[in-house]
């Protein structure tokens, strides 16, 4: 793949009840097509559950699940 820094960052989160933090898991990682319509996904695992978040890499790249984990409007248990 690109020697760059890619433009997403792929998790798979899962959910584990109230109360609780989701567990993210770094899976992958996204970069922008060379004839610049669409992207190539690098995947190294497949989440069983389907749930696939990008997320913009931080500048230090830490996994979100270290810091906050992003908001992604349906994190509800």
């Amino acid at each position: 793949m690109s020697t760059n820094k890619p433009t997403y960052i792929a998790y798979t989160v899962k959910n584990r009840g109230r109360n609780l933090p989701s567990i993210w898991t770094r899976i992958g990682a996204v970069w922008p097509h060379t004839n610049g319509t669409g992207f190539n996904v690098e995947l190294e695992a497949f989440p069983v559950d389907g749930r696939l978040v990008l997320i913009e890499p931080k500048e230090d790249d830490k996994n979100p699940a270290e810091d906050e984990a992003p908001a992604t409007g349906d994190d509800a248990a």
